[in-house]
């Protein structure tokens, strides 16, 4: 159940990315949100490549190995859902509409859905 509902999270997340693509809203000229997405991508580059080898999973799926607790990982639990809503919403922030507000609520909701999915399944792994 919690699988299908991490699945339902991040089918969440990629849809109101999307939109917010498709509608022209997620990026901005203004040097204060390019400056705050930066920011966001290159966290999110940062604990990508501190999760190392580890493999992305549509489903929530803890990994043998231990958790991380190094890189990002020492200061934020989820940091690359935590960099995917900052960037998200910096582009909602920009182009605020209530549209462009549900669909950056959507990123959010999806987010907050995969990591209690994720919590659940790695306290059972990991108590």
């Amino acid at each position: 159940m919690l699988k299908a509902l991490s699945i339902i999270g991040y089918l969440a997340m990629a849809g109101g990315i999307l939109a917010l693509i498709a509608k022209g809203n997620l990026l901005s000229p203004n040097p204060c949100v390019i400056a705050v997405q930066a920011g966001a991508f290159l966290f999110f580059l940062w604990a990508r490549l501190t999760f190392g080898r580890r493999s992305f999973h549509l489903a929530a799926n803890p990994m043998k190995g231990g958790l991380v607790t190094s890189g990002p990982y020492r200061f934020v639990r989820h940091p690359i859902y935590a960099a995917f809503t900052v960037f998200s919403w910096a582009g909602v922030v920009a182009h605020w509409s209530w549209q462009s507000g549900l669909l950056g609520g959507l990123v959010l909701g999806g987010a907050l859905l995969r990591i209690f999915c994720e919590e659940v399944l790695v306290t059972a792994q990991y108590p």
